[in-house]
Protein backbone atom coordinates (compact mmCIF):
# COMPACT_ATOMS: atom_id res chain seq x y z
CA UNK A 1 0.00 0.00 0.00
CA UNK A 2 1.35 3.41 -0.92
CA UNK A 3 0.84 6.55 1.13
CA UNK A 4 -1.39 9.29 -0.19
CA UNK A 5 1.51 11.68 -0.80
CA UNK A 6 3.04 12.00 -4.26
CA UNK A 7 6.53 13.35 -4.77
CA UNK A 8 8.79 14.59 -7.55
CA UNK A 9 12.54 15.25 -7.63
CA UNK A 10 14.33 17.97 -9.62
CA UNK A 11 18.13 17.90 -10.04
CA UNK A 12 19.54 21.29 -11.06
CA UNK A 13 22.74 21.81 -13.03
CA UNK A 14 23.76 22.01 -16.67
CA UNK A 15 26.61 19.61 -15.93
CA UNK A 16 24.02 16.90 -15.25
CA UNK A 17 22.75 17.21 -18.81
CA UNK A 18 26.11 16.14 -20.20
CA UNK A 19 28.22 13.01 -19.82
CA UNK A 20 30.66 14.20 -17.15
CA UNK A 21 28.48 14.23 -14.03
CA UNK A 22 25.93 11.68 -12.86
CA UNK A 23 22.92 12.61 -10.73
CA UNK A 24 23.24 10.37 -7.69
CA UNK A 25 21.34 12.67 -5.31
CA UNK A 26 18.00 11.58 -6.70
CA UNK A 27 18.84 7.96 -5.88
CA UNK A 28 19.48 8.85 -2.25
CA UNK A 29 16.23 10.81 -2.06
CA UNK A 30 14.31 7.98 -3.73
CA UNK A 31 15.46 5.57 -1.02
CA UNK A 32 14.11 7.93 1.64
CA UNK A 33 10.77 8.27 -0.14
CA UNK A 34 10.48 4.50 -0.56
CA UNK A 35 11.07 3.93 3.11
CA UNK A 36 8.24 6.31 3.99
CA UNK A 37 5.81 4.84 1.47
CA UNK A 38 5.66 7.96 -0.70
CA UNK A 39 4.88 7.54 -4.36
CA UNK A 40 7.56 9.04 -6.60
CA UNK A 41 5.80 10.08 -9.79
CA UNK A 42 8.62 11.83 -11.61
CA UNK A 43 12.24 12.93 -11.79
CA UNK A 44 13.74 15.62 -13.97
CA UNK A 45 17.05 17.32 -14.65
CA UNK A 46 17.07 21.03 -15.46
CA UNK A 47 20.02 23.11 -16.59
CA UNK A 48 21.15 26.41 -15.09
CA UNK A 49 18.30 28.41 -16.62
CA UNK A 50 16.13 30.46 -14.28
CA UNK A 51 13.19 30.47 -16.68
CA UNK A 52 13.36 26.73 -17.36
CA UNK A 53 13.63 25.87 -13.67
CA UNK A 54 10.76 28.20 -12.72
CA UNK A 55 8.54 26.51 -15.29
CA UNK A 56 9.53 23.04 -14.05
CA UNK A 57 8.85 24.01 -10.45
CA UNK A 58 5.37 25.23 -11.32
CA UNK A 59 4.63 22.05 -13.24
CA UNK A 60 5.88 19.72 -10.54
CA UNK A 61 4.12 21.64 -7.76
CA UNK A 62 0.83 21.29 -9.62
CA UNK A 63 1.03 17.49 -9.77
CA UNK A 64 2.58 16.45 -6.44
CA UNK A 65 2.42 17.25 -2.76
CA UNK A 66 6.18 17.13 -2.25
CA UNK A 67 8.91 18.54 -4.50
CA UNK A 68 12.57 17.91 -3.66
CA UNK A 69 15.13 20.10 -5.45
CA UNK A 70 18.89 19.54 -5.31
CA UNK A 71 21.58 21.92 -6.58
CA UNK A 72 21.83 25.52 -7.64
CA UNK A 73 22.27 27.04 -4.16
CA UNK A 74 25.91 28.07 -4.57
CA UNK A 75 27.33 31.63 -4.78
CA UNK A 76 28.02 31.85 -8.53
CA UNK A 77 25.99 33.31 -11.37
CA UNK A 78 24.84 29.91 -12.61
CA UNK A 79 23.26 29.03 -9.24
CA UNK A 80 19.67 29.96 -10.07
CA UNK A 81 17.51 27.82 -7.77
CA UNK A 82 16.59 30.58 -5.31
CA UNK A 83 15.55 33.22 -7.87
CA UNK A 84 13.82 30.58 -10.00
CA UNK A 85 11.73 29.37 -7.06
CA UNK A 86 10.86 32.94 -6.11
CA UNK A 87 9.81 33.75 -9.67
CA UNK A 88 7.84 30.53 -10.05
CA UNK A 89 5.53 31.38 -7.15
CA UNK A 90 5.60 35.18 -7.28
CA UNK A 91 7.63 35.55 -4.09
CA UNK A 92 10.19 38.20 -3.20
CA UNK A 93 13.82 37.41 -2.42
CA UNK A 94 15.70 39.19 0.38
CA UNK A 95 19.17 38.94 1.93
CA UNK A 96 19.04 37.66 5.52
CA UNK A 97 21.90 39.42 7.31
CA UNK A 98 21.86 36.83 10.09
CA UNK A 99 22.80 34.20 7.53
CA UNK A 100 25.53 36.48 6.19
CA UNK A 101 27.00 36.82 9.69
CA UNK A 102 26.84 33.05 10.15
CA UNK A 103 28.69 32.46 6.89
CA UNK A 104 31.36 35.03 7.80
CA UNK A 105 32.00 33.27 11.09
CA UNK A 106 32.17 29.94 9.29
CA UNK A 107 34.81 31.24 6.88
CA UNK A 108 36.75 32.81 9.78
CA UNK A 109 36.79 29.45 11.59
CA UNK A 110 38.81 28.13 8.62
CA UNK A 111 41.12 31.14 8.69
CA UNK A 112 39.62 32.66 5.56
CA UNK A 113 37.76 35.82 4.63
CA UNK A 114 34.32 35.34 3.13
CA UNK A 115 34.13 36.50 -0.52
CA UNK A 116 31.29 38.96 -1.06
CA UNK A 117 29.75 36.73 -3.71
CA UNK A 118 28.75 34.37 -0.90
CA UNK A 119 26.16 36.91 0.22
CA UNK A 120 23.99 35.45 -2.54
CA UNK A 121 23.63 32.30 -0.48
CA UNK A 122 21.83 34.30 2.21
CA UNK A 123 18.93 35.17 -0.13
CA UNK A 124 15.70 33.89 1.40
CA UNK A 125 12.40 33.43 -0.42
CA UNK A 126 9.49 35.22 1.21
CA UNK A 127 7.66 32.85 3.57
CA UNK A 128 10.31 30.12 3.37
CA UNK A 129 11.69 28.19 6.35
CA UNK A 130 15.48 28.26 6.51
CA UNK A 131 17.11 24.81 6.73
CA UNK A 132 20.52 24.94 8.40
CA UNK A 133 23.39 23.25 6.58
CA UNK A 134 25.93 21.89 9.08
CA UNK A 135 28.31 20.77 6.34
CA UNK A 136 28.41 23.81 4.06
CA UNK A 137 27.69 27.48 3.58
CA UNK A 138 24.49 27.15 1.53
CA UNK A 139 21.38 26.87 3.72
CA UNK A 140 18.40 25.03 2.34
CA UNK A 141 14.84 26.33 2.30
CA UNK A 142 11.34 24.91 2.53
CA UNK A 143 8.35 26.72 1.18
CA UNK A 144 4.67 25.88 1.15
CA UNK A 145 2.75 26.50 -2.07
CA UNK A 146 -0.88 25.59 -1.54
CA UNK A 147 -0.95 21.90 -0.63
CA UNK A 148 2.62 21.35 -1.86
CA UNK A 149 5.81 21.45 0.21
CA UNK A 150 8.98 22.32 -1.71
CA UNK A 151 12.45 21.59 -0.31
CA UNK A 152 15.49 23.31 -1.79
CA UNK A 153 18.65 21.37 -0.96
CA UNK A 154 22.33 21.89 -1.90
CA UNK A 155 23.70 19.58 -4.57
CA UNK A 156 26.92 18.56 -2.79
CA UNK A 157 26.22 14.93 -1.80
CA UNK A 158 27.71 15.08 1.71
CA UNK A 159 25.78 18.28 2.41
CA UNK A 160 22.58 16.76 1.06
CA UNK A 161 23.09 13.72 3.29
CA UNK A 162 23.20 15.95 6.38
CA UNK A 163 20.14 17.92 5.22
CA UNK A 164 18.17 14.71 4.76
CA UNK A 165 19.09 13.60 8.26
CA UNK A 166 18.45 16.97 9.91
CA UNK A 167 15.40 18.20 8.01
CA UNK A 168 13.75 15.84 5.52
CA UNK A 169 13.58 12.70 7.66
CA UNK A 170 12.10 14.51 10.71
CA UNK A 171 9.58 16.30 8.48
CA UNK A 172 8.48 13.06 6.84
CA UNK A 173 8.23 11.28 10.18
CA UNK A 174 5.95 14.01 11.56
CA UNK A 175 3.86 14.42 8.42
CA UNK A 176 0.60 12.41 8.55
CA UNK A 177 0.54 11.66 4.82
CA UNK A 178 4.11 10.39 4.86
CA UNK A 179 3.66 7.74 7.53
CA UNK A 180 2.47 4.48 6.08
CA UNK A 181 3.43 1.19 4.55
CA UNK A 182 6.83 2.12 3.26
CA UNK A 183 9.37 0.17 1.27
CA UNK A 184 12.71 -0.75 2.84
CA UNK A 185 15.68 -2.42 1.21
CA UNK A 186 18.47 -4.61 2.55
CA UNK A 187 21.70 -5.65 0.88
CA UNK A 188 24.24 -8.44 0.89
CA UNK A 189 27.58 -7.87 -0.83
CA UNK A 190 29.42 -10.73 -2.51
CA UNK A 191 33.10 -10.82 -3.47
CA UNK A 192 34.78 -12.67 -6.33
CA UNK A 193 31.98 -14.92 -7.54
CA UNK A 194 30.50 -15.01 -11.05
CA UNK A 195 26.99 -13.59 -11.33
CA UNK A 196 25.70 -16.81 -12.88
CA UNK A 197 27.18 -18.89 -10.05
CA UNK A 198 25.53 -16.66 -7.48
CA UNK A 199 22.22 -16.90 -9.35
CA UNK A 200 22.30 -20.69 -9.10
CA UNK A 201 22.93 -20.49 -5.36
CA UNK A 202 20.05 -18.15 -4.51
CA UNK A 203 17.37 -19.26 -7.01
CA UNK A 204 15.22 -21.00 -4.39
CA UNK A 205 14.77 -17.65 -2.61
CA UNK A 206 12.87 -16.31 -5.63
CA UNK A 207 10.12 -18.88 -5.08
CA UNK A 208 10.02 -18.23 -1.37
CA UNK A 209 9.97 -14.42 -1.37
CA UNK A 210 9.05 -13.42 -4.94
CA UNK A 211 11.40 -12.69 -7.83
CA UNK A 212 10.38 -9.04 -7.99
CA UNK A 213 11.62 -8.47 -4.43
CA UNK A 214 15.19 -9.63 -5.05
CA UNK A 215 17.60 -8.05 -7.51
CA UNK A 216 21.24 -8.71 -8.31
CA UNK A 217 23.55 -5.88 -9.36
CA UNK A 218 26.92 -7.09 -10.61
CA UNK A 219 30.24 -5.34 -11.24
CA UNK A 220 33.69 -6.91 -11.70
CA UNK A 221 34.57 -8.85 -8.57
CA UNK A 222 31.70 -7.39 -6.57
CA UNK A 223 27.98 -8.22 -6.56
CA UNK A 224 25.17 -6.66 -4.56
CA UNK A 225 22.02 -8.61 -3.71
CA UNK A 226 19.19 -6.19 -2.93
CA UNK A 227 16.01 -7.42 -1.26
CA UNK A 228 12.96 -5.40 -0.20
CA UNK A 229 9.96 -5.54 2.08
CA UNK A 230 6.90 -3.36 2.40
CA UNK A 231 4.66 -2.77 5.41
CA UNK A 232 4.88 -1.15 8.80
CA UNK A 233 8.34 -0.63 10.22
CA UNK A 234 8.06 -3.72 12.42
CA UNK A 235 6.78 -5.84 9.52
CA UNK A 236 9.57 -4.65 7.25
CA UNK A 237 12.29 -5.36 9.78
CA UNK A 238 11.01 -8.87 10.49
CA UNK A 239 10.78 -9.76 6.82
CA UNK A 240 14.13 -8.20 5.91
CA UNK A 241 15.84 -10.13 8.72
CA UNK A 242 14.36 -13.36 7.36
CA UNK A 243 15.40 -12.58 3.79
CA UNK A 244 18.89 -11.60 4.90
CA UNK A 245 19.35 -14.87 6.76
CA UNK A 246 18.01 -17.07 3.96
CA UNK A 247 19.94 -15.32 1.17
CA UNK A 248 23.10 -15.29 3.28
CA UNK A 249 22.90 -19.02 3.92
CA UNK A 250 22.28 -19.73 0.23
CA UNK A 251 25.10 -17.50 -1.00
CA UNK A 252 27.58 -18.79 1.58
CA UNK A 253 30.95 -17.44 2.62
CA UNK A 254 31.30 -15.23 -0.45
CA UNK A 255 29.10 -12.70 1.39
CA UNK A 256 31.38 -10.18 3.05
CA UNK A 257 28.91 -7.66 4.49
CA UNK A 258 25.24 -6.81 4.91
CA UNK A 259 25.84 -3.08 5.23
CA UNK A 260 25.43 -0.81 2.21
CA UNK A 261 28.17 1.56 3.37
CA UNK A 262 30.77 -1.21 3.57
CA UNK A 263 33.24 -2.28 0.92
CA UNK A 264 35.86 -4.99 1.07
CA UNK A 265 38.62 -2.75 2.42
CA UNK A 266 36.47 -1.53 5.33
CA UNK A 267 35.58 -5.12 6.23
CA UNK A 268 39.24 -6.20 6.09
CA UNK A 269 40.15 -3.22 8.24
CA UNK A 270 37.50 -4.03 10.82
CA UNK A 271 38.58 -7.68 11.02
CA UNK A 272 42.28 -6.79 11.23
CA UNK A 273 41.62 -4.27 14.00
CA UNK A 274 39.53 -6.75 15.99
CA UNK A 275 42.25 -9.41 15.63
CA UNK A 276 45.10 -6.99 16.36
CA UNK A 277 46.82 -7.89 13.06
CA UNK A 278 48.89 -5.70 10.73
CA UNK A 279 49.26 -5.73 6.93
CA UNK A 280 51.94 -4.76 4.42
CA UNK A 281 51.76 -4.94 0.61
CA UNK A 282 54.19 -5.72 -2.20
CA UNK A 283 52.71 -4.84 -5.58
CA UNK A 284 53.86 -4.93 -9.16
CA UNK A 285 51.06 -4.83 -11.76
CA UNK A 286 48.58 -3.13 -9.40
CA UNK A 287 51.00 -0.27 -8.80
CA UNK A 288 49.91 0.40 -5.22
CA UNK A 289 46.15 -0.02 -5.75
CA UNK A 290 45.80 -2.53 -2.90
CA UNK A 291 47.59 -0.16 -0.53
CA UNK A 292 45.50 2.75 -1.78
CA UNK A 293 42.28 0.86 -1.08
CA UNK A 294 43.41 -0.08 2.42
CA UNK A 295 44.30 3.53 3.21
CA UNK A 296 40.94 4.84 2.01
CA UNK A 297 39.58 3.67 5.36
CA UNK A 298 39.80 6.18 8.23
CA UNK A 299 41.96 4.79 11.01
CA UNK A 300 43.81 2.36 8.73
CA UNK A 301 47.13 3.30 10.34
CA UNK A 302 46.10 0.97 13.17
CA UNK A 303 46.66 -2.08 10.95
CA UNK A 304 48.31 -1.00 7.67
CA UNK A 305 52.04 -0.43 8.03
CA UNK A 306 52.89 0.45 4.43
CA UNK A 307 53.67 -0.97 1.03
CA UNK A 308 56.28 -1.45 -1.68
CA UNK A 309 55.65 -0.95 -5.41
CA UNK A 310 58.35 -3.17 -6.90
CA UNK A 311 57.70 -2.81 -10.61
CA UNK A 312 61.13 -3.94 -11.78
CA UNK A 313 62.93 -7.19 -11.07
CA UNK A 314 65.79 -5.24 -9.50
CA UNK A 315 63.51 -3.75 -6.83
CA UNK A 316 61.88 -7.11 -6.20
CA UNK A 317 65.32 -8.40 -5.32
CA UNK A 318 66.58 -5.34 -3.41
CA UNK A 319 63.47 -4.45 -1.40
CA UNK A 320 61.76 -7.80 -0.97
CA UNK A 321 64.49 -10.40 -1.15
CA UNK A 322 63.06 -12.19 -4.18
CA UNK A 323 65.53 -14.72 -5.50
CA UNK A 324 67.30 -13.87 -8.74
CA UNK A 325 67.19 -17.58 -9.53
CA UNK A 326 63.37 -17.65 -9.23
CA UNK A 327 63.10 -14.61 -11.50
CA UNK A 328 65.39 -16.19 -14.07
CA UNK A 329 63.75 -19.60 -13.93
CA UNK A 330 60.07 -18.73 -13.56
CA UNK A 331 59.82 -15.07 -14.57
CA UNK A 332 58.39 -12.16 -12.59
CA UNK A 333 54.80 -13.30 -13.21
CA UNK A 334 54.90 -16.61 -11.39
CA UNK A 335 53.86 -18.38 -8.22
CA UNK A 336 57.35 -18.49 -6.65
CA UNK A 337 57.80 -14.75 -7.14
CA UNK A 338 54.34 -13.86 -5.78
CA UNK A 339 54.99 -16.04 -2.72
CA UNK A 340 58.45 -14.52 -2.21
CA UNK A 341 57.02 -10.99 -2.49
CA UNK A 342 54.37 -11.71 0.15
CA UNK A 343 56.84 -13.39 2.51
CA UNK A 344 59.49 -10.78 1.86
CA UNK A 345 57.36 -7.75 2.65
CA UNK A 346 55.97 -9.46 5.75
CA UNK A 347 59.34 -10.48 7.19
CA UNK A 348 61.26 -7.34 6.24
CA UNK A 349 58.72 -4.88 7.59
CA UNK A 350 57.36 -6.83 10.55
CA UNK A 351 53.68 -7.24 9.71
CA UNK A 352 51.35 -10.13 10.47
CA UNK A 353 50.16 -10.31 6.86
CA UNK A 354 52.11 -9.71 3.68
CA UNK A 355 50.40 -9.36 0.28
CA UNK A 356 52.27 -10.06 -2.96
CA UNK A 357 50.89 -9.27 -6.42
CA UNK A 358 52.54 -9.72 -9.83
CA UNK A 359 50.90 -10.01 -13.22
CA UNK A 360 50.31 -8.81 -16.77
CA UNK A 361 47.71 -6.03 -16.66
CA UNK A 362 48.02 -5.22 -20.37
CA UNK A 363 47.30 -4.15 -22.96
CA UNK A 364 50.80 -5.32 -23.97
CA UNK A 365 53.38 -7.57 -22.37
CA UNK A 366 51.50 -10.85 -22.60
CA UNK A 367 52.72 -14.11 -24.08
CA UNK A 368 51.25 -17.46 -25.04
CA UNK A 369 52.22 -18.90 -21.69
CA UNK A 370 51.22 -15.79 -19.74
CA UNK A 371 48.52 -13.90 -21.66
CA UNK A 372 47.28 -10.45 -20.69
CA UNK A 373 45.18 -10.68 -17.54
CA UNK A 374 47.34 -13.36 -15.90
CA UNK A 375 47.96 -12.46 -12.26
CA UNK A 376 49.67 -14.33 -9.45
CA UNK A 377 48.85 -13.18 -5.95
CA UNK A 378 49.85 -14.47 -2.54
CA UNK A 379 49.02 -13.73 1.08
CA UNK A 380 51.56 -14.65 3.75
CA UNK A 381 49.90 -14.78 7.15
CA UNK A 382 50.72 -15.36 10.79
CA UNK A 383 52.80 -18.49 11.12
CA UNK A 384 55.87 -18.81 8.93
CA UNK A 385 54.46 -21.70 6.93
CA UNK A 386 51.22 -20.02 5.83
CA UNK A 387 51.10 -18.64 2.29
CA UNK A 388 47.89 -18.65 0.24
CA UNK A 389 48.41 -18.41 -3.53
CA UNK A 390 46.05 -17.78 -6.43
CA UNK A 391 46.64 -17.52 -10.16
CA UNK A 392 43.85 -16.03 -12.25
CA UNK A 393 43.40 -14.85 -15.80
CA UNK A 394 41.11 -11.84 -15.61
CA UNK A 395 39.18 -10.61 -18.67
CA UNK A 396 38.93 -6.97 -19.68
CA UNK A 397 41.25 -4.01 -19.99
CA UNK A 398 44.06 -2.82 -17.76
CA UNK A 399 41.91 -1.00 -15.18
CA UNK A 400 39.53 -3.93 -14.87
CA UNK A 401 42.38 -6.42 -14.38
CA UNK A 402 43.93 -4.25 -11.68
CA UNK A 403 40.63 -3.68 -9.88
CA UNK A 404 39.68 -7.36 -9.88
CA UNK A 405 43.15 -8.29 -8.65
CA UNK A 406 42.86 -5.91 -5.70
CA UNK A 407 39.40 -7.29 -4.91
CA UNK A 408 40.49 -10.92 -4.92
CA UNK A 409 43.63 -10.44 -2.86
CA UNK A 410 41.73 -8.42 -0.24
CA UNK A 411 39.15 -11.19 -0.12
CA UNK A 412 41.92 -13.71 0.54
CA UNK A 413 42.96 -11.65 3.55
CA UNK A 414 39.35 -11.37 4.71
CA UNK A 415 38.84 -15.13 4.53
CA UNK A 416 41.99 -15.89 6.49
CA UNK A 417 41.11 -13.37 9.20
CA UNK A 418 37.69 -14.98 9.52
CA UNK A 419 39.18 -18.48 9.56
CA UNK A 420 41.57 -17.60 12.35
CA UNK A 421 38.78 -15.89 14.27
CA UNK A 422 36.74 -19.10 14.13
CA UNK A 423 39.74 -21.14 15.24
CA UNK A 424 40.32 -18.82 18.20
CA UNK A 425 36.70 -19.24 19.22
CA UNK A 426 36.92 -23.04 18.97
CA UNK A 427 40.09 -23.30 21.02
CA UNK A 428 43.46 -21.71 21.83
CA UNK A 429 46.70 -21.99 19.90
CA UNK A 430 45.24 -23.43 16.73
CA UNK A 431 46.34 -20.77 14.27
CA UNK A 432 50.03 -21.64 14.12
CA UNK A 433 51.23 -18.67 16.17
Amino acid sequence: MMGSMRATIIAVGSELLGVQRLDTNSLRLTAVLDRHGIELIGKSVVGDSEAALAAELRRRASESELVLVTGGLGPTADDVTRPAAAAAFDRSLQIDERLVDHMRRLFESFGREMPEVNRKQAEVIDGATILKNRRGTAPGQRLEVGATSIFLFPGVPRELEAMIEDHLEPWLTDHPQAVGHGLETGVLKVACLAESALEERIMSAYDRFGRERISVLASPGDIKIYFSARGTEAERRTELDEMRQVLGELAGDVVYTDRDEDNLETVVGRLATAAGKTITTAESCTGGLVAERLTRVPGSSAYFLGGVVSYTNELKVQLLGVSEADLATHGAVSEPVARAMAQGVRSRYGSDYGIGVTGVAGPGGGSEAKPVGTVHMAVAGPGDDYVEHRVVRFPGGRDRVRQQTSQLVLDLVRRDLLRRDLLRRDGPDQDGE
